[in-house]
């Protein structure tokens, strides 16, 4: 009897798991908090000088800005005239060097708008 009544819980507990939990004969549905992807997405510019907050010199840095501009190397070298232009450059020193020139160029984003009222 103890053997039958031991098989009958395991059984009964299985299912349980095994099925999503029901409340009124329909199953529990589950919401999910808000993340970060619902928020505003960042302009190129914010993206990129979110970079300069990593050591400069880096191999992170330069992930991060090949991150905001993946990079795809021309078999002839150039000049780079844009931020864009940089994904051109091969060695990744030089390209490192390269974000570096034009986002330190920028004006950085003032943290709270200015409101003129």
């Amino acid at each position: 009897m103890t053997l039958s009544l031991a098989v009958a819980l395991i059984s009964t507990a299985a299912l349980a798991q095994a099925s999503p939990p029901m409340v009124g004969g329909h199953p529990l549905v589950q919401v999910k908090p808000h993340t970060a992807a619902a928020a505003k997405p960042q302009s190129m510019a914010a993206r990129l000088q979110a970079c300069l907050e990593i050591d400069d010199g880096t191999k992170e840095r330069l992930n991060c800005y090949d991150g905001v501009i993946p990079p795809a190397p021309k078999p002839k070298a150039m000049k780079a005239k844009s931020v864009s232009d940089c994904k051109f450059t091969k060695e990744e020193d030089e390209r490192l060097a390269c974000f570096n020139g034009f986002v330190d160029k920028q004006p950085k984003p003032d943290a709270k708008p200015d409101s003129k009222t």
